[in-house]
């Protein structure tokens, strides 16, 4: 009798902890369904439906980080600025190093004109990840707004050294407002009138159209960008006389490369810079060789100088697209299996640097090197 019980005894403890289990996989299926419903009512705009959808998962699942910071994100868009920053703070308390939860709360503190403690959460970010150009450009903007141009000018310039497109939404945001007359700004007016200049957008009209800058910033920027040899102005005949128009100088149009387009909205041919490229393949070999010989460090740190938009990455996105991608999926697994992972993928890891090579050596980019 007594082996009887203690057999019905273990099935019990066993049929528990099935139950147990069930009760556990259907709360976070209940908590996952909510907050999808949150995040598909923030979508269609129904912030009030997202928040109750969020407080529901949370509920549930009191340490679920994403769901606070969507919910913070929905009060944040109902301009409920207080209730964000709680939820926020709700978010950091489980997770202190969400750099994610820490720039979203410097935004509403942003929004209530708090740029001290806005400051304060960029910085907290930053420290987290400071490769967001995102959180730069906020930190710019804030700094900015606080009096400090001068610090504003250096965080905007880390921000467009990691993104350049963060020059071109600069020059027309307006907590820059009281920083145009610098000089600092001045030469981000220029980046961007050099950047679209590059892009094949050679007249004044062409370029305030493709950036929404004023007129007078870009003919501005012009006069000093001819003064320092960085362009050229031309003039050709039109039908109503001569219009003027700009080219990089050769030097400069050798380092950034250049955009020749067959009219104003038809199809462009991009020229790579040709140092740029040289340096890519000589990387691209010292690559090849680190991972023959099975050097993670020396892999890695490649890889970085491939992948990282302050270093190659900008080129190698419009060059190597689907390369560039498959770079950063063995990157992140390069980090996160060490040397394992090199020595068991050796093969298809030279093979794609060596398609990388071939493309350049066989393809139209050929001409530059």
């Amino acid at each position: 009798m007594s082996r009887f019980f203690r057999a019905k005894d273990k099935n019990e403890n066993a049929s528990n902890n099935e139950e147990t289990k069930y009760a556990a996989d259907h709360r976070d299926f209940q908590v996952r369904d909510l907050y999808k419903k949150g995040i598909n009512h923030m979508s269609n705009d129904k912030l009030s439906d997202a928040v109750r959808s969020f407080e529901l998962a949370l509920r549930l699942d009191p340490k679920f980080v994403e769901a606070w910071i969507k919910k913070g994100y929905a009060h944040f868009h109902l301009g409920d600025y207080s209730f964000a920053i709680s939820s926020y703070d709700m978010a950091l308390n489980i997770d202190p190093d969400n750099h994610e939860a820490w720039n979203l709360k410097g935004l509403a503190y942003y929004k209530m004109n708090n740029y001290s403690k806005a400051i304060e959460c960029c910085t907290k970010a930053l420290d987290k990840n400071p490769n967001d150009g995102m959180v730069w450009y906020n930190y710019a903007c804030y700094l900015t707004l606080d009096g400090k141009v001068d610090e504003g000018m250096e965080a905007l310039k880390r921000a467009i050294e990691i993104d350049i497109s963060h020059a071109k939404k600069a020059v027309r945001d307006m907590d820059f407002e009281n920083a145009r007359a610098e000089e600092g700004f001045m030469r981000i007016i220029e980046v961007v009138v050099l950047e679209s200049l590059r892009q094949g957008y050679d007249y004044v009209g062409k370029i305030v159209w493709a950036t929404g800058m004023d007129k007078q910033d870009v003919e501005d920027a012009f006069l000093r960008l001819g003064m320092k040899g960085l362009v050229i102005i031309k003039q050709k005949k039109s039908l109503t006389g001569k219009e003027e128009y700009y080219e990089l100088s050769r030097d400069i149009s050798d380092k950034l490369g250049e955009v020749k387009r067959s009219g104003f909205m038809k199809s462009k041919e991009y020229s790579a810079p040709i140092q740029e490229i040289k340096d890519i393949i000589e990387i691209l070999d010292k690559s090849i060789e680190s991972i023959r010989n099975g050097d993670l460090s020396q892999t890695i740190e490649t890889f970085d100088q491939l992948t990282s938009p302050t270093k190659h990455g900008n080129t190698m996105i419009e060059q190597f697209f689907d390369q560039h991608r498959d770079l950063r999926v063995y990157q992140v697994r390069l980090n996160d299996r060490g040397q394992e992972y090199l020595d068991s993928h050796k093969s298809e890891l030279t093979s794609l640097l060596e398609n990388i090579i071939e493309k350049v050596r066989n393809g139209p980019l050929s001409r530059t090197i």
